[in-house]
């Protein structure tokens, strides 16, 4: 049987095309749903395997961890040795990895499994990105596709939580993981028959040496911003940024000097990409460091359990799915895209003021500013990653795809880190000296010991209230801020065109 061919530029994506998209979008899906299915399952996992403080943890983030560490490199290889191939072997791992996760026995299996999921994650992300490149290379169709694929990317992480809260109901913790079999395997049944092969035909040696130093660069730097929030700015926390930073630094050092770099500086010299990345991160930091407060709020402050905060948290997911096509058609009708990008930095800062105005009791103007910046910032990240991967050769399509992904991670970690000790400042400065230190800590510690101090409760919830407000100002400001820099950054900025495109190599199996 042969395998199909990337669609020549210019040529309009057919059914076969959409048809793969969809199969595309299924493991994009359950990737994403996979940084939050844990959710609801903690307790049960904690209950069964029993691990240790340590392992726990290591349980929830080292997917997050090593997907976000290994991103830049998958994308890379890709490239190398054809998205189609690097996609159908993440997803033979994924599938494998749910099934022992499933099935664990031991918490250092479970970890195990899921540092596996994480890798083929890795693999999966910018994979589906780069694929979605070669098949649509129609300007307008290929923005409708990264616009589905962005509203798939963020609806996934939302019902993450909620299919983890019914299913660990329903049946046992396990469940979580082998959702994500029928999936894979219809990726790899179909995936042969519908996928293109396309990959760089002069790509240079793969400089193994980028891979320790990638991740070296990354993993320290998401690490100590993620425990910022909760934590504080702990003397251990500030060194493991700044060792992340310096290896960040030798890793741009090498990628400048070395005759086959990781990442190809040539990249950042195409007129829009390094805005691209730059306004994906900021974009990432106001989804993420609004996400902080806004579950904390519908459970600690309103009091609702768990899954009934998950459920209602859905519902700003609504108006997502319409987001990114909207703004696909007005820059397919003419409209300036650096105007559109404008408008939905404006959109999400709005979001952040009407979450400003939130008092202790205010669970419609929450959602409501959750939907407003949930809506900004999909206009924003579809439209940016549509420009990234129009203004990147379709060559290096994984590795533009892997870095836009990373500089998400980047951005979503320093939103919690950033706009999270704005919010634990301002809600320590109001819990009053006499209450115990526990308080002082976290909302959920003022609640827990609510009980020996009259008042202590509706004093921590408005703590936390007017935390939330103050970060929310600062959000607003940064991201107002963002919308002047897209005006200017990418003021006649332009998508190659289709006919000047190089042809991606074409299957000849």
């Amino acid at each position: 049987m042969t395998n199909p061919t990337s669609t020549p530029a210019g040529t309009l994506a057919g059914r076969r095309e959409w048809t793969a998209l969809t199969v595309l979008m299924l493991p994009l899906l359950l990737v994403s749903m996979d940084v939050s299915v844990l959710y609801f399952a903690i307790p049960s996992i904690s209950a069964d395997l029993e691990p240790s403080g340590t392992q726990q943890l290591w349980i929830f983030d080292i997917y997050a961890f090593v997907l976000a560490g290994l991103l830049m490199t998958m994308g890379s290889l890709g490239d190398r040795i054809g998205h189609r191939r690097l996609l159908l072997i993440g997803a033979a791992a994924f599938g494998a990895a749910s099934l022992v996760a499933a099935y664990a026995n031991s918490a250092e299996t479970l970890i195990a499994a899921r540092a596996v999921l994480g890798i083929g994650g890795a693999t999966l992300m910018p994979s589906t990105m780069a694929l979605l490149r070669t098949m649509f290379t129609d300007p307008g169709q290929r923005a409708k596709a990264i616009g589905l694929w962005s509203g798939v990317m963020t609806a996934g992480i939302a019902l993450g939580s909620v299919m983890s809260g019914v299913l660990v109901e329903h049946f046992w913790w396990g469940s979580v993981f082998l959702v994500n079999l029928p999936a894979m395997a219809l990726l790899l049944l179909l995936g042969p028959m519908l996928l293109p092969e396309s990959r760089n035909t002069s790509p240079g040696r793969f400089d193994w040496l980028s891979v320790p130093l990638s991740m070296a660069a990354v993993l320290p730097v998401i690490y100590g911003l993620k425990e910022i929030p909760s934590e504080g700015w702990n003397v251990r926390y500030v060194v493991s940024i700044t060792v992340g930073l310096l290896f960040a630094a030798l890793f741009v050092h090498r990628q400048r000097t070395t005759a086959s770099p990781m990442i190809d500086p040539a990249l950042f010299r195409g007129r829009g990409f390094a805005p691209s990345v730059a306004l994906n991160l900021v974009s990432a930091f106001g989804i993420m460091g609004s996400a902080y407060f806004t579950t904390q709020y519908l459970q600690s402050v309103l009091g609702k359990s768990a899954l009934e905060s998950a459920l209602w948290a859905l519902l700003p997911s609504v108006p997502i799915g319409a987001a990114a096509p909207i703004a696909a058609a007005l820059v397919q009708k003419g409209v300036n895209r650096a105007h559109v990008i404008t408008a939905g930095f404006a959109i999400s800062a709005c979001g952040f003021a009407l979450l400003a105005s939130a008092g202790t009791d205010s669970m419609w103007l929450v959602l409501v500013s959750c939907a407003v910046l949930a809506v900004g910032g999909v206009t924003v990240m579809s439209q940016i990653m549509d420009l990234a991967m129009g203004t990147a050769p379709v060559e290096r399509a994984g590795t533009a795809s892997s870095l836009m992904e990373t500089g998400s991670e980047f951005g979503g970690a320093l939103g919690m880190a950033i706009l999270g000790s704005i919010g634990t400042a301002v809600y320590r400065h109001d819990i009053p000296a006499s209450a115990p230190d526990v308080a002082h800590e976290t909302l959920g510690g003022a609640l827990a010991v609510a009980d020996q101090v009259p008042g202590l409760a509706t004093v921590a919830r408005e703590a936390f209230t007017n935390g939330m407000q103050g970060a929310s100002i600062a959000g607003a400001v940064v991201l107002a801020g963002a919308a002047v820099l897209a005006a200017v950054m990418l003021r006649g900025v332009e998508v190659r065109r289709p006919e000047e495109a190089p042809e991606p190599e074409k299957s000849l199996v």
